[in-house]
Order: structure tokens, then C-alpha cells, then sequence
């Protein structure tokens, strides 16, 4: 495991050298292109950045969680979405996946993501269950040794491309009665909606199970599986939160660079106070959201998995000063800055969809209330 300070310098200057080379190069281009980048994947697999947060012993690299985020900052200081391999590389559906897969299930699979020749989505939101993740009705009904699988899943990063889904069911009624289980694409009875385009430049499909039967060897946790794929869905929110901070960091130091050679009323747009103070704001908002990342993982390295208050206040912080950095550098670089012709534009849109996925910055204050005082705040009408 890498959390020795000076270790982790060395690793992410490493990676920003070799992102520098390879991914930079054609950034923009990556930016706005639809479909998942499967060679780019398997190059970032190779330079050896995926499964780095995933323990030795269950298959992954074991560096660490503050490796992997070092790992998805230096990328994306150089490629914006090419940290949306790394992220998936490490953290979301494959995390989760691999602590608590059978050996079985890690040898069919967790090689060939690892190596970028395979692509886990997550099942999770329905259209009647988005920030109440407990209302979901995808059912997983007993058939024989196996589950015919009904229901509908929306929102699915990565779903127009994954190969195996990890599908939020219920077996039974209330809380213990949801699990999860894993679903092959091209099984009978999953059909692949057709996708929607986003802000963020991503296209998400629909899934609709319909009789869609599974055998015991695709169930990942059974009945009463739901609070172990929550404390999973902490350590997720790890990875969304590095990518926050380092893509609103790009889009600020691209306007950064712009304020100081643009010239109006015959000097740098720079000395203007107005816009020093909206980046010293900026400044200071992605140095407060780095350290409670940074805390949250570094503790989570220690303690085997972060704290559910430590990642809502980093999600939080960084959801909120990433969308801000970036909207500095939209509103300095005026239509420049507008424009798909800049990477500002595609900062912009990213931010503001982590301020929603992976839980709400509203959801997240709730979280952290909840810690503040001690005590639970149902959501729930009684």
C-alpha cells in the first residue's frame, strides 16, 4: 500500500509524465467522443492504473485509495476523460464487485476489467428510486437453483458499453430483502434501451429485465446485502470526488493561463480585482475540498474502508469547488471559455453532473447533519 507522502509525489509525478506523452495528446478530440474507450482502457491497464484500490489478495494491486486517486488527479491534469477510465478502474461497481465476489466470480471477470477488456456498469437508480436507493423494485424472484430477474434500471454509467451489469434486486420486502447480482449483457431477457444523451456528454441506456433469468453462480449478495453495498458505494465516492477537484483544477489553470496574456483597456485581464477575487474563491474552495478527500482516504487506507461522514463531507466539498473553479474559468474566458472548441466547456458540463450522481450535494448535507448531531433524519413520510 502507498500513503507515504513522499511515495505518492513520486507515483503521481510519474503518471502526469506519462500522461503528459500519451493522453494529452488529442484530449479535446477524447473529450467529446460517445463510445467507451476501450484501447485507451487497455493502454491505462498496461502503464499499470487500474485496480490499484483493490486489495492483493482479492486480485487488485493493493496500493492503496490514496494511490488511486493521486492516480485519476494526475490523469486528468493532463486528459479530463481519460480519469473516467482510471475512476472506473478502481472504484464504483469494480470495488464493490471485487470485496465481495467468490473466487469463482473474480476468475471469470476481474481479470479482463483489470485489463480493460471488460466494463462493469452499476444498476442501481429506477425511475421510482433515485436518492431513495431503498425503494427499488427490480425484483429477483426464486426459479428452480436460479432468479428470473424483472424490472427497470435508469442512469447507468457505462451502460451502452458494459459488458456485465451489477444489478440492485429485491428478494424479499424492506431493507434485508435487497441483495444484488451480476448480469451478463446478451442474456435472455435484459434488453438495452436505447440511450440518452446527457449534459455531460455521456449516453446512458435503459434496462429493462423481463424474465430475465440468472443462475446461483451470478448472485453477488443475497438477501440482507444492502448495507455492505452502501459502505462500498463510501469508498465510490472517493473516486467522483478526485475527479471533481482535478477537472474543475484543469479548467482553472486553462483560465489561469488565459487571464494572465489576455488584454483589454490595455493590460492582463489578470489585474482586474473582480477577477482575482472569483479565482483566490476558487483557489481557495479545491485546497479545502483536497484535504477532506485526501483525509477520507488516507483514512480509509488505515481503517480499511473510509467513514460514510468523512466521504459525504469530501463528496460535498468537492462536488461544490469543482463546479465553482470550472465556472470561474467559463465566465474569465467568456465565449472562449463557451465553446466545445475548449476543454473549459466540457469541465463545465462534467462538474455540475458529479453535483447529482453518486449522491446529491443535498442528499450529502443531510448525511453530514446526520453526523453533526449524532442522530438520524429519516427522509421517509411517516
Amino acid at each position: 500500500m502507498i500513503t507515504d507522502a513522499d511515495t505518492l509525489a513520486e507515483f503521481r509525478s510519474s503518471v502526469v509524465s506519462f500522461a503528459a506523452q500519451q493522453l494529452a495528446p488529442g484530449a479535446l478530440e477524447r473529450a467529446h467522443e460517445v463510445d467507451y474507450p476501450r484501447d485507451l482502457a487497455r493502454l491505462l491497464a498496461r502503464q499499470g492504473l487500474l485496480g490499484l484500490s483493490i486489495p492483493e489478495e482479492l486480485g487488485g494491486q493493493g496500493a492503496g485509495l490514496a494511490a488511486a486517486i493521486t492516480a485519476i488527479q494526475a490523469v486528468a491534469s493532463q486528459c479530463p476523460r481519460s480519469a473516467d477510465i482510471v475512476q472506473a478502474g478502481n472504484f464504483g461497481p469494480i470495488r464493490t464487485f471485487a470485496q465481495y465476489a467468490t473466487d469463482e466470480q473474480r476468475e471469470r471477470y476481474l481479470g479482463g476489467l483489470l485489463a480493460g477488456d471488460l466494463l462493469m456498469s452499476l444498476g442501481m437508480s429506477e425511475p421510482g428510486a433515485g436518492s431513495a436507493a431503498t425503494e427499488l423494485a427490480t425484483s429477483a424472484t426464486p426459479d428452480g437453483d436460479g432468479w428470473l430477474i424483472n424490472g427497470t434500471k435508469v442512469f447507468s454509467t457505462h451502460s451502452a458499453d458494459a459488458d456485465v451489469y451489477l444489478v440492485y434486486v429485491r428478494f424479499g420486502p424492506g431493507l434485508n430483502g435487497i441483495g444484488s447480482v451480476l448480469v451478463d449483457r446478451g442474456t435472455p431477457g435484459l434488453e438495452i434501451g436505447k440511450p440518452s444523451a446527457y449534459m455531460n456528454g455521456e449516453h446512458w441506456c435503459p434496462l429493462y429485465f423481463d424474465g430475465c433469468r440468472i443462475g446461483p453462480e451470478q448472485l453477488l449478495l443475497g438477501e440482507g446485502g444492502f448495507k455492505k453495498q452502501i459502505s462500498g458505494f463510501n469508498v465510490e465516492r472517493l473516486g467522483n470526488s478526485a475527479r471533481s477537484i482535478a477537472v474543475g483544477r484543469y479548467a482553472f489553470d486553462v483560465a489561469k493561463d488565459y487571464v494572465l496574456t489576455r488584454e483589454q483597456f490595455g493590460r492582463p485581464l489578470a489585474e482586474f480585482q473582480g477577477l482575482q477575487w472569483m479565482f483566490a474563491e476558487a483557489a481557495v474552495k479545491l485546497e479545502s475540498a483536497q484535504l477532506l478527500l485526501e483525509r477520507a482516504a488516507s483514512n480509509g487506507d488505515r481503517l480499511g474502508l473510509p467513514t460514510a461522514a468523512e466521504t459525504a463531507m469530501a463528496k460535498f466539498a468537492a462536488n461544490q469547488a469543482g463546479f465553482a473553479a470550472a465556472d470561474v474559468a467559463v465566465q474569465a474566458m467568456g465565449a472562449t471559455g463557451f465553446c466545445e472548441d475548449s476543454l473549459v466547456e466540457y469541465c463545465f458540463r462534467r462538474t455540475r453532473g458529479w453535483m447529482i450522481a453518486g449522491g446529491s450535494t443535498e442528499i450529502l448535507k443531510n448525511r453530514i447533519a446526520e453526523h453533526v448531531f449524532g442522530r438520524r433524519f429519516p427522509s421517509r413520510a411517516t
